[in-house]
């Protein structure tokens, strides 16, 4: 068991909360930040970092939503007695050429790389959880998910393997410096089969609809969105088009030793909590 402290960032959310529990169930010594916690953790507030870092000799980060901080950040961290860090990014990143799609994570990339820590980046496909703690969720309970997503399959990825692969790369120092893995699920799903599973899975009509990229912006708008934030979110299903994330990888196994989650597991665990019943936000 280590006596190191790792810092979790992010710790209210999709993988961060699931990080540190796996974690504590290793005896990992851990300190859970974000805006929320004990520990407060706020990327647009840097005064308030140095506290979050004292005594952590690694962390586990995700990318603030603007890019920058993470430069200074790691700087700190190194200051501060950091020795390791763990990126989760975006699949692919370095193939986003000049789309405006996640400028945050590849600046986060290079922050870490140019830093004198220890780094490891896992870079994940589209979560599950994306429809059922996250944007698709809504329109999944309305009964229609409307994308500019077209017909190129995504290999989507169970954030409970993300935190598996994460809390194993924290907890094997030495084995996994300087390395980037392309975390994916077993098999690409295209998004009209993944809500043909969701539906049948929780007994409920719910449909697929293509739409354009420009429509898709003006529903997002619509929804209160901001221009800038729903023109970027569209991005990301331009670069999905291209095909360049389609193919599964063997990376999930190449660190934990197994094939990752299927959909459909994801799926059957979820429909039984009722997320996806109609009227449900």
């Amino acid at each position: 068991m280590s006596t190191d402290t790792t810092l979790v960032l992010g710790a209210t959310g999709k993988t961060g909360r699931r990080v540190a529990a796996r974690l504590r169930l290793r005896g990992t010594p851990i300190r859970t930040a974000s805006r929320s916690s004990p520990t407060p953790f706020d990327w647009a507030r840097p005064d308030g970092w140095d506290a979050a870092l004292t005594g952590a000799t690694a962390v586990y980060l995700i990318a603030p939503p603007v890019p920058g901080p993470v430069h200074d950040f790691v700087t700190r961290a190194a200051a501060a007695g950091v020795r390791r860090v763990v990126l989760l990014s975006g699949r692919g990143a370095d193939t986003w050429g000049d789309s405006d799609f996640g400028l945050d994570m590849r600046s986060a990339e290079d922050a870490v790389r140019g830093s004198t820590l220890e780094w490891t980046i896992l870079r994940a496909s589209n979560f599950d959880q994306n429809f059922d703690e996250d944007l698709f969720h809504a329109p999944l309970t309305a009964g229609e998910l409307a994308l500019p997503a077209g017909a190129v399959p995504e290999p989507f990825l169970d954030a409970e393997d993300v935190a598996d692969a994460a809390a194993t790369v924290l907890n094997q120092p030495g084995r996994h410096e300087g390395r980037v893995y392309e975390l994916t699920g077993p098999r690409a799903l295209t998004f009209a089969e993944a809500v043909e599973l969701i539906a049948r899975a929780a007994g409920q009509p719910i449909t697929y609809r293509e739409l354009t990229p420009a429509d898709y912006v003006t529903t997002l708008v619509e929804q209160g969105w901001h221009p800038g934030d729903a023109e970027h979110v569209t991005a990301m299903f331009a670069l999905m088009a291209r095909g360049l994330f389609a193919t599964p990888t063997d990376d999930v196994a190449t660190l934990l030793g197994r094939a990752p989650r299927p959909f459909e597991d994801y799926v059957a665990r979820t429909a039984v909590t009722g997320i996806w019943q109609k009227g449900r936000a």
